[in-house]
């Protein structure tokens, strides 16, 4: 086992025991002395020809090889053919049992299936472990399809009709329209001009559409349109021998500008790949194709790349839509189906459509308005510059026009500067293209599908990220929704509010206010005081009700009973309001919760200063605050003082000398100058104005915790 691991880990030793059996060390086990009993270990043998596993090299079958993908080769060249043709791609890896019993199967569909035009790919998971990855292969074997750049995993058992459908199945299902009657196939042939495409028809005696022409139809499904025909099938009779088919020989006929009769016919009752390729490769195009992209007139009309490559010049019609120019076109085209040459091609434009390109050659001038023109150019470059004649008079299909135009074309052939002018033209723009809101649906459409089929047949590594992102955007938006649900959206601190502002704080005022009236009629025989602690925190304050408020009287203990009378004499006329909620709150145990709160009005408390030795002196009794804790404001009441009648109570002044005075006892607000009890005179006044909202508001961010 030692042995054996040293081989497998060493790629040097490795390939030389691949190829001879030996990883190179001892001259004793060469491949002459290569013998059918490998010897491991002292009394143990292996007999691989009993087991019939080609695990080495020299066994190995070499048909995978020519399939075999690296991750720079997929990447650059296999994604950019999977949007021509899909591809059947197998994962597998040495010592891999299942691999070796899925080979029988897999060797036969390959060779089948690559002969119909289906590209084949094999990687190795040991070698090629970043394109496995890539691929989201993670065990062995594995089938995968690849087509538009999109994988698609084989859920099934590996036998051929379940490989052939599932190809079949990764194509589009809208590549080959059935044609059954004589409307419908006069419909479909129709279409060429809204479509600017031939029209390709098969005849065949097979009721479903062959798996080699749905691939044929995804290959050139920028170029033709497709359709089939069952000649089997009953009310087809007329169709077939309208255009004289045999019906036990497949017949593939191709409509361009002319729908009773075909442009071109290939028949044979063995309809190979090469066939269909040579003769449809030959016909993408209209005989007078209208220009409605950009590559579309790259194709048609090529830039001479070097000196020995033929000239390509293209004829050019800018007309308009409508039966005024139909007969100007008309005659066009029987002049391009008379004149066609492999250097010479003949298209034609709508001017209204692609109006950057019209007015560059003509120049908006007078004789063409209205009128179909003719411009002969040559592309010289990719930028977009071109050399270009027009004809002199506009277009009208006639015999002269006819002849002036043969002659032009002739003397091309003798005199490349006929074209004397030059200019450079803009991009085209995309006619067919759908719109974004399509194109947006259809992507929406495959990612949504793309997801389903990944939640039953991917693993969960696959899906870890679909599923994050999943409950990722459930959690934002449920968390969103509590959020608001328990806060306020809007923030004002003492900034000025605006004209909306002062609006909706009046109607609020006059929604939510308290009539004097029913304030005034209370509702029990006494008032309940409470006392703000830790406990009752959060339900009396932090989670109130919006509307609600809570006022508190902040007293200490030697305070408490002459306060709290005082305090009930004061509010019990607004103890009417269900509204309202009195509390109070002890100044010995609660200072520094108190002090926060009033850091957030300056002016009324200053902002303590912890070097000022009168710090831990200040005297907050008496105090009253009203607290909305759904909004996190409160309004503020100081004390009355004596000889201050003239004071207004909840105003705004500037305290902080006062409250000096208080602390040293050398003031007229001292207690011994005045009554406790005249602290909460004019208190009623307060609740007055406060219940009118034309109190200040001072905000804080956040109440802060009860200790």
């Amino acid at each position: 086992i030692s042995k054996a691991y040293e081989i497998l880990s060493n790629e040097e030793k490795r390939a030389n025991f691949d190829r001879y059996g030996d990883a190179g060390e001892s001259q004793g086990y060469s491949q002459h002395q290569h013998r059918q009993f490998h010897h491991f270990h002292e009394g143990f043998y292996f007999d691989e020809s009993f087991f019939h596993f080609p695990f080495n090299s020299e066994r190995r079958d070499t048909s995978d090889e020519k399939y075999l993908l690296h991750f720079s080769h997929y990447i650059n060249e296999i994604v950019p053919d999977s949007f021509k043709k899909p591809y059947l791609i197998k994962i597998t890896s040495d010592w891999c049992f299942s691999c070796i019993h899925i080979e029988p199967v897999w060797k036969e569909v390959a060779q089948e299936l690559e002969a119909l035009g289906v590209g084949i790919g094999v990687v190795h998971a040991g070698y090629e472990r970043r394109l496995a990855h890539h691929l989201g292969a993670h065990s062995t074997p594995s089938l995968l399809g690849l087509i538009n750049g999109k994988i698609t995993f084989f859920h099934n058992a590996v036998i051929r009709e379940n490989l052939r459908q599932f190809v079949e199945n990764l194509l589009p299902g809208n590549l080959v329209e059935k044609v059954c009657s004589n409307k419908n196939y006069i419909r479909f042939l129709s279409n060429w001009k809204k479509e600017n495409k031939p029209h390709v028809l098969l005849f065949d005696h097979m009721p479903v559409v062959p798996l080699l022409y749905k691939l044929t139809a995804f290959a050139y499904r920028d170029y033709l349109s497709f359709g089939y025909v069952y000649v089997g099938l009953q009310g087809t009779e007329e169709l077939s021998s309208q255009y004289n088919i045999n019906v036990y020989t497949p017949t593939m006929m191709i409509f361009k500008e002319h729908i009773d009769r075909p442009a071109d016919v290939v028949q044979a009752r063995d309809m190979k790949k090469q066939l269909i390729d040579d003769f449809l490769s030959q016909n993408k195009f209209l005989m007078v194709a209208r220009l409605t992209n950009q590559k579309l007139f790259q194709e048609l009309c090529p830039v001479k790349k070097s000196h020995r490559q033929r000239k390509y010049g293209s004829v050019v019609l800018l007309t308009g839509e409508g039966d005024k120019f139909a007969e100007a076109y008309e005659a066009f085209l029987t002049f391009a189906a008379a004149n066609t040459k492999d250097t010479l091609k003949f298209v034609h434009i709508y001017r209204d459509r692609q109006p950057e390109f019209a007015d560059a050659l003509l120049m908006d001038e007078e004789k063409y308005r209205g009128k179909s023109a003719v411009v002969i150019l040559e592309r010289h470059n990719n930028a977009g510059k071109i050399t270009y004649k027009i004809l002199e008079e506009a277009w009208q299909g006639s015999k002269e026009d006819n002849f002036i135009l043969l002659d032009l074309l002739d003397q091309l052939r003798t005199d490349p500067g006929l074209l004397s002018s030059e200019t450079v033209l803009a991009d085209l723009n995309d006619e067919l293209a759908p719109m974004f809101l399509i194109r947006w649906l259809y992507s929406t459409l495959d990612y949504i599908s793309d997801c389903w089929d990944s939640l039953f047949h991917s693993n969960w590594r696959e899906m870890m990220p679909l599923l994050s992102l999943l409950f990722s955007a459930l959690f934002i938006l449920f968390g969103t929704v509590i959020v608001q649900a328990f806060s306020d959206s809007s923030d004002p601190r003492d900034s000025p509010p605006s004209e909306k502002e002062e609006t909706a704080a009046k109607t609020e005022k006059n929604d939510t206010s308290f009539s004097k009236e029913s304030n005034r009629i209370p509702k029990k025989g006494f008032v309940e005081v409470t006392e703000l602690t830790d406990i009752n925190y959060n339900s009396n304050l932090v989670r109130l009700r919006p509307g609600h408020m809570n006022v508190v009287l902040i007293l200490s203990n030697s305070t408490k009973t002459i306060l709290l009378q005082k305090f009930a004499l004061e509010v019990y006329t607004f103890t009417g309001s269900s509204s309202l909620h009195f509390s109070f709150l002890s100044l010995d145990k609660h200072r520094e919760w108190l002090e926060y709160l009033l850091e957030f009005a300056q002016d009324a408390a200053p902002i303590p200063n912890q070097y000022d030795k009168h710090f831990l002196e200040r005297d907050y009794t008496g105090y009253v605050l009203a607290l909305n804790g759904h909004k996190k404001y409160f309004c503020l009441f100081k004390p009355h003082r004596s000889g201050d009648e003239g004071g207004t109570p909840g105003s705004c002044e500037d305290y902080d000398s006062s409250l000096h005075a208080e602390a040293r006892g050398k003031s007229s607000c001292s207690p011994g100058s005045r009554s406790i009890k005249n602290k909460l005179h004019k208190l009623s006044f307060w609740m007055e104005r406060l219940l009118e909202g034309s109190l200040q508001r001072f905000y804080i961010p956040s109440w802060p915790a009860l200790d």
